[in-house]
């Protein structure tokens, strides 16, 4: 008998759509007297939808950024290896935490909350701190992402194009006002079947370029450059890098929305996301990196052959899905 069937046995309240948390136990209120509400609907979407935003977190632009960041320093052997590892470590992780969302028949919809119960308020606030830094340093990396998408749009289409720093301000604008439109990770839905259909519309022909960029690039080599010390600072940046990039860090959060059974259905959306997100991901990663060797761009559009508007084409798309990736990293602050 699973888990959670036997929280379904012993504590059927433990599931209600009403109840985050159970309280049965004076311990447990002076535990969870700091813990708030959640803002987000639970016990609401499928599993599905779920695995959709799992996929295309995955497949946000911060890709096109993966070839120099995670294989330059590893070159082949080693980088391929980390993926494999870590691909397999996390997929496992995530899998055995999708159960760690019931303990000893009570349920919890954020780490935070389950860190407090387990080992006290002073846990709980580490927790919360050291994945707010983490899921803000990326929200921080789409912004600048997206303002970099903007501006090669930008330098393609005028001669005096701006500077990057406004482009940067513009992408925040438009990242709050699309918060503002979207208020939780339950009413994505629409918009992440949109930016599922976007994100294969720049991977596929992006795909297509770095292959015959690939085919036509006799000059390039895989050599790790530096001295030993930047090799090995640089090796475990890339492997730091890997293991980030392949999880959301808010497994929890994601599922407190899924409909019953939410362990099953949760293990089902990252079945979808360790498949179809991964090869994606990895494929543009791996592909970048045979095209262009140790000299790939630390953004991909901008080494890109091909028609000005193939670029501005990638680019465009890239900045949309970059609106909603952001989204499910900055859902977590409510």
């Amino acid at each position: 008998m699973s888990m959670e069937s036997q929280v379904n046995a012993i504590h059927p309240e433990a599931l209600t759509p009403s109840r985050e948390v159970s309280v049965g136990s004076t311990k447990e209120n002076e535990i969870h007297d700091y813990a708030v509400a959640s803002a987000h609907t639970t016990d609401h979407d499928s599993w599905q939808q779920v695995g959709l935003m799992l996929v295309t977190s995955f497949c946000s632009g911060l890709i096109l950024s993966l070839s120099n960041l995670m294989l330059v320093p590893l070159s082949w052997g080693w980088g391929i290896t980390c993926l494999v590892v870590v691909g397999l470590f996390t997929a496992y992780s995530n899998w055995v935490l999708a159960e760690f969302h019931f303990v000893e028949g009570k349920r919890f919809i954020r780490y935070k909350d389950i860190m407090g119960y387990l080992f006290g308020r002073k846990m709980y606030y580490v927790t919360w701190t050291a994945q707010f830094f983490t899921l803000d340093l990326a929200n921080v990396s789409f912004i600048l992402l997206g303002g970099r998408a903007l501006k090669d749009i930008n330098s393609a289409l005028s001669e005096s194009p701006l500077r990057l720093q406004y482009m940067i301000i513009i992408t925040g604008v438009v990242y709050f006002l699309f918060a503002m439109v979207v208020p939780n990770m339950s009413s994505m839905r629409l918009w992440l079947g949109a930016s599922a259909v976007l994100s294969l519309g720049y991977i596929v022909p992006l795909l297509v370029i770095l292959a015959k960029d690939g085919k036509s690039n006799s000059n390039r080599d895989y050599e790790i450059r530096g001295n030993t010390m930047d090799k090995v600072f640089n090796g475990l940046d890339a492997i730091s890098a890997i293991i980030v990039s392949n999880t959301t860090g808010m497994l929890l959060e994601i599922q407190s929305t899924l409909r019953k059974p939410a362990v099953k259905n949760m293990r089902r959306a990252l079945y979808l996301q360790y498949t179809v997100g991964l090869i994606l991901y990895y494929g543009v990663s791996i592909m970048g990196y045979w095209a262009y060797g140790s000299n790939v761009s630390d953004y991909l559009p901008t080494q890109l052959s091909g028609p000005k508007w193939a670029k501005v084409y990638i680019n465009f798309l890239v900045f949309l899905v970059n609106t909603v990736s952001q989204h499910v990293r900055r859902s977590f602050l409510v």
